[in-house]
């Protein structure tokens, strides 16, 4: 589908028009959208706007990495918006210059839907192409937040053991937490290099926008120092767990040692004792058996005691996870 607004000196707005229309509407500047576009569509690119066969290459390529190009007459720039739940990266094509916007994406993106309304709405959205793309980016930025926020809420939970999970169960929990954390780095870490070059570049140093461009490239600044800490802490939680979990196997080890070495002399006396030979002294005691088991039992004491002193019983209690 091809979305057309055109939006004249007045401020007056006008929607839905076909594209030979454009060549006789005296406005200030156009917006036309393509949203989930046919190849058919997408051939428009080509055969009324004339762009760069390498751009349209790049509309039309999977998920391509945010960047910004610069062209004879117009700039091409690459946008990253997110999924709320995958966390995926929905890709946005822009071709802009101060006459005109022209939006390409594959996805149904509500951010962009939402100032293609407000366009007629507000005036502020009718100052020109360029505020249109601050108003994209930073709108697309600000839905980063969300998906941090609860990651970061969830690593908390799983810090503190809210619910009283499972080792087995936090490990999980902490590795999906970790994943997704990685999602998001992948694609805010690249627009963040986008912005730090569209402020950077000469051709929009002369926009008055350029230090609302700065405020974004402060969102995700902020954002990458959000997700590295948040990667950090899983880190370090994950090594709390297995530290405390290879404590716990080594008590375990420590009490079947204890078993193991108490038995092994009771058990070697009652081997001897059971051998199947006619003439073993002691057998015809009349005690015997008694005294047997007073020194299985002073034998078994004795280690136990030993061990004692030894501190293998001194057990510490794990922190609550």
């Amino acid at each position: 589908m091809i979305r057309t607004c055109a939006i004249f000196q007045d401020g007056s707005v006008k929607y839905d028009f076909s594209l030979q229309e454009l060549k006789n509407l005296n406005m200030a500047w156009y917006w036309v959208d393509f949203h989930k576009p046919t190849e058919e569509e997408t051939k428009v690119l080509h055969r009324f706007f004339h762009f760069h066969p390498l751009s349209i290459e790049d509309c039309m390529e999977n998920v391509q990495r945010p960047k910004l190009d610069f062209y004879d007459t117009y700039m091409f720039v690459v946008l990253h918006a997110i999924h709320q739940q995958t966390l995926e990266p929905e890709e946005l094509d822009i071709f802009i210059n101060k006459h005109f916007i022209v939006t390409y994406h594959k996805q149904a993106i509500r951010d962009l839907n939402n100032i293609w309304h407000r366009v007629k709405k507000d005036p502020t959205f009718q100052e020109g192409p360029i505020q249109i793309l601050h108003k994209i980016a930073d709108k697309i930025v600000d839905d980063y937040f969300p998906p941090v926020y609860q990651l970061e809420d969830l690593l908390n939970q799983v810090e503190g053991n809210t619910k009283n999970q499972t080792i087995n169960d936090l490990m999980k929990q902490l590795f999906e937490i970790r994943s997704d954390l990685y999602k998001l780095r992948r694609t805010i870490i690249p627009m963040r290099d986008l912005l730090y070059r569209i402020i950077s570049s000469e051709r929009l140093s002369r926009f008055k926008e350029e230090l609302y461009f700065h405020d974004i490239y402060d969102h995700l600044i902020k954002l990458v120092e959000m997700i590295d800490a948040n990667r950090e802490l899983t880190a370090d939680i994950r090594d709390s767990y297995l530290s405390f979990t290879s404590n716990r196997m080594n008590t375990i080890m420590m009490t079947l040692t204890v078993i193991s070495s108490v038995f092994m002399p009771l058990t070697f006396i009652a081997g001897i004792y059971g051998m199947n030979f006619q003439y073993m002294p002691e057998l015809e005691m009349k005690y015997g058996y008694f005294i047997v088991l007073v020194i299985m039992g002073i034998i078994g004491g004795g280690m136990l005691y030993f061990f004692y002193r030894m501190g293998w019983f001194r057990f510490h209690k794990g922190p609550k996870l």
